[in-house]
């Protein structure tokens, strides 16, 4: 069932909400990014408005000191304002759908935890989670908070004095941070990264198949908040494809998927996932 997307710009969102939920029968697998969560005040990477940005990569972050100081300090900043975000409608609807057994799981792009606050409970955090930091010598295993602390134990002079502004990622754009003291491993002293995938490293192995797994056993795709610029979420996307599935897809803007879905709805995702969770349990 794949094809041209149906679906044109001025037709009304609530007649697409009715021919998504006629396509979106038995289970129906989910793929999420950025966009699920700009209502909940995080912002997209690709949306409309959304300044360009060029994060660090992993091979700047191994490079030396100097990219993880500013990487440290950045992610502090935005940190502590990314852990006190919260679930939206959309987060919800979603939560409610795994609940009513519509939902078989949710594959996210996203690092924010908040499908899981929501009340999902099988969710596939392709590119990690921000709360979780992991050493790179030993692999010990820490809790962000727990990272949280020693940077305002060492930095106090930095800790509380920026308002930058938040992005997608977690991070914060910082200036001049050549004093701040980066945190290692209190077990072997080695390099500790948030347990999330930097630009240019590859998806876990064992992560992008538990995510492709949730999506062969459904009988369906909804895409939701997703540009799908990443390649995790375009090799998702043409696995439904090649088993010619229905490909709903629910995002502001364009997507590289738009060619091959069969729905494309071009509307806000926390409304929009709201209409469908009735219409779908009605």
């Amino acid at each position: 069932m794949g094809g041209a997307a149906v679906g044109v710009a001025d037709e009304p969102v609530a007649d697409l909400v009715d021919r998504a939920a006629e396509l979106l029968t038995g289970t129906v697998a989910v793929l999420t990014g950025a966009g699920i969560s700009t209502d909940s005040g995080i912002p997209d990477y690709r949306g409309d408005g959304a300044p360009k940005r060029t994060p660090m990569t992993i091979q700047q972050f191994l490079a030396g000191e100097s990219f993880r100081q500013r990487y440290w300090a950045g992610s502090y900043l935005g940190w502590t304002r990314f852990v006190a975000a919260q679930p939206n409608d959309g987060h919800a609807a979603l939560a409610d759908l795994e609940a009513a057994g519509r939902v078989p799981g949710v594959v996210t792009q996203n690092v924010d935890g908040l499908h899981g606050k929501a009340g999902s409970r099988h969710v596939v955090e392709v590119h990690g989670s921000v709360d979780r930091v992991v050493c790179l010598v030993c692999g010990q295993l820490f809790a962000r908070s727990a990272i949280a602390e020693r940077i305002e134990a060492d930095n106090a002079w930095f800790v509380g004095g920026d308002t930058a502004a938040l992005n997608p990622d977690g991070d914060a754009d910082v200036g001049d941070v050549s004093a701040f003291v980066v945190p290692d491993c209190t077990v072997c002293g080695g390099t500790l990264k948030p347990e999330v995938v930097f630009f240019g490293e590859f998806v876990p192995r064992e992560r992008f198949q538990e995510a492709a797994a949730l999506v062969r056993r459904a009988d369906a795709l909804l895409v939701v908040g997703s540009s799908l610029a990443v390649n995790s979420g375009i090799r998702l996307l043409e696995q439904a494809r090649r088993r010619h599935v229905p490909i709903v897809i629910l995002n502001r803007g364009a997507t590289k998927g738009d060619r091959v879905a069969t729905l494309k709805i071009d509307a806000g995702t926390s409304e929009t996932l709201t209409a469908l969770r009735d219409r779908l349990l009605a």
